[in-house]
């Protein structure tokens, strides 16, 4: 970093591309100050270079610079060639500009676990150019002293990922999403993942000269060549928080998300788990139709009751609504219980302990928002109290309802 109180300004080569895109979007947000997770972090001018700028603005951009991420790169090339023209030629010319300014901010590199040239890689024209780029980049670091994080990654994803282009998660996602076909040979085959915004912060982290740090120790009985070994002092650098997945698993849950708006179940999505990520990135690629859904209104002259979300284990969301002077409930459960919570309307919710004549009553109003319990084993009503408006009552039972066996009983209260 540069000295304390100055700000950095940051050149992201590449920038236009997917991870450029998501990291210029969150530096933006540090820099307005919209993201206030990294103090350390102040963010002066954001360089953007990519195919359309010219060279002379890449020149002035590395005189000014004072931290480089080049991720700039070819993937899917016409020709073979171009990987050595796009994944070293262009790292050349950058760090070409850098020496003739003095400038020995650190740079970053964006390479590919492919550089380890380990098992099915051994033979990979783009992996044999990423370590090509991987060389330059640390002979450029002793020739120069600037410090240089050179990353190996694996498959990334998360939104914004192109479909159709390189990524096979990114072509599930939008073909699940927008109700195309989509082919697996084999759904057996695993992937490794590293989500974009799990990413992100560890390009933070190296901005803040704390990179993740591993050695990629020689296949072996104990590593397979392409697992990061984390080391204090090793060569390369890492992202720590990556997902493995098969095909298949991929593709069942692109099929649980996408069928969420008819069955209303929403898959356990734990904070920091893979589904949670992937859930996210799925409806990233949603077209405006399938935005909003219907969602169905069960109707009578007393008003409404809808289901609005099943949990995969945390019970359910329904919204009632009651019209003026309608009393609903006069039942009881075993073991469900339930909070209702009023959130328009005045109403009264009174509940009584089966087998006994104690009646419990609570006035509720969408003016003073509280949760009430629907206690197991006492019946219970809510009565609109409004001879004018509806009441409106956001309800979550601890369990889905299971038509065949409802633990639901009629009694008035």
């Amino acid at each position: 970093m540069t000295a304390r109180g100055l700000k950095m300004n940051i050149l992201i080569t590449g920038a236009a591309g997917f991870v450029g895109r998501n990291l210029v979007e969150n530096l933006k947000c540090i820099r307005d100050g919209k993201n206030k997770t990294r103090p350390a972090l102040s963010i002066g001018e954001i360089f953007e270079y990519d195919l359309n700028n010219t060279e002379e603005e890449l020149d002035e951009w590395c005189k000014r610079a004072d931290f480089v991420f080049n991720l700039a790169g070819v993937n899917r090339p016409k020709d073979t060639a171009e990987f050595k023209t796009g994944n070293y030629g262009f790292a050349s010319k950058l760090l070409e500009h850098l020496k003739a300014h003095k400038n020995t901010c650190p740079v970053m590199l964006s390479s590919s676990i492919q550089a380890t040239l380990a098992g099915r890689f051994g033979t990979s024209e783009y992996g044999l150019s990423k370590r090509d780029g991987e060389k330059l980049f640390f002979d450029y670091s002793e020739e120069t002293g600037a410090k240089v994080y050179v990353y190996r990654f694996p498959n990334l994803v998360g939104k914004w990922v192109k479909p159709n282009y390189n990524s096979a998660v990114g072509t599930f996602c939008n073909n699940i999403a927008n109700g195309l076909p989509i082919t697996v040979n084999d759904p057996n085959v695993e992937l490794e993942m590293l989500f974009i915004d799990d990413l992100v912060e560890e390009m933070f982290d190296a901005m803040e000269g704390h990179p993740h740090r591993c050695d990629y120790p020689a296949a072996d009985e104990k590593w397979n060549g392409l697992t990061p070994d984390p080391k204090e002092n090793g060569r390369y650098c890492y992202s720590p928080v990556t997902h493995k997945a098969t095909l298949g698993r991929i593709v069942e849950l692109l099929k649980t998300f996408h069928d969420q708006p008819e069955t209303l179940v929403m898959p356990a999505i734990a904070p920091g788990s893979f589904e949670k990520k992937l859930y996210s990135m799925y409806l990233s690629y949603l077209p405006k139709e399938k935005v909003a859904f219907p969602l169905h209104m069960n109707t009578d002259d007393r008003g409404s009751f809808t289901e609005l979300l099943k949990t995969a284990d945390h019970g359910q969301f329904s919204v009632n609504i009651s019209k003026p002077g309608i009393t609903k409930g006069q039942h009881w459960h075993n073991s469900k219980w339930e909070f209702f919570i009023v959130v328009s309307g005045h109403g009264l919710i009174r509940e009584r302990k089966i087998g006994t004549d104690e009646v419990m009553e609570f006035e509720v109003s969408g003016d003073r928002i509280e949760a009430v319990h629907m206690l197991p084993g006492y019946t219970h009503n809510i009565i609109n109290l409004s001879q004018t408006e509806n009441l409106v009552t956001l309800m979550w039972a601890n369990e889905l309802f299971d038509s065949d066996h409802p633990d639901t009983f009629f009694e008035k209260v």
